[in-house]
This record gives structure tokens, C-alpha cells and sequence, in this order.
């Protein structure tokens, strides 16, 4: 994997369920998004895969404060992006359903 990768985390929400997307910037200016679906879709710059996830939208992980999380009923804490190398790895963690708050 080439050290110089940049990823970023993003969410949408549908109440507790977290669905995750992998925003990647590679070193052409080129950025690809790992989708809910464990499918990697090209995009020709950041802004353009930005504007995509935003009109899907995602919100990125680490734009979010505690009063944003709290609005969209669930805490920082909860919101622990897919963590490992490969597709088959992160692809069974994109899309994650939260216990109920009681």
C-alpha cells in the first residue's frame, strides 16, 4: 500500500444504523470511495467524490461534535469506523446497526 494515501471516514444514518463509506485521495489527485456495498468507485478529483458522498448525504467522520452526533440519536462514542486491510475485511463492517438507546 503506498504510504502517501490519505483516507477519510464518512456516514449517513437511517436512525442506529451507521453506514459507512471510505473517502481515499491517491497521490494523482485522484480519489476513489469505498461504498456500503464494499464496491471501490473512481472519482477524477477529492471535490468531486466529496460532492458525491455529500449529495448521498454522508458526512464526514471528523467534521461531526458531540451536538451533531447527539442530533442524529447517537453519541460520539458509539461511531467506530471498519478498521483492517481488504475488501473482505472492511466490507461486513460498512454498514452497522447500533443497540437501541434505552
Amino acid at each position: 500500500m503506498n504510504d502517501n494515501v490519505n483516507d477519510q471516514w464518512w456516514l449517513a444514518t437511517i436512525g442506529r444504523t451507521l453506514i459507512w463509506a471510505r473517502l481515499r485521495m491517491l497521490d494523482a489527485g485522484t480519489a476513489e470511495v469505498l461504498d456500503s456495498d464494499g464496491v471501490l468507485q473512481p472519482y477524477d478529483s477529492e471535490d468531486t467524490a466529496r460532492a458525491a458522498l455529500m449529495d448521498a448525504e454522508f458526512v464526514a467522520l471528523d467534521g461531526l461534535d458531540d451536538d451533531d452526533a447527539r442530533n442524529r440519536g447517537f453519541t460520539l462514542d458509539e461511531l467506530v469506523p471498519p478498521s483492517g486491510e481488504g475488501l473482505d475485511v472492511l466490507r461486513p463492517q460498512m454498514v452497522k446497526q447500533l443497540p437501541s438507546q434505552h
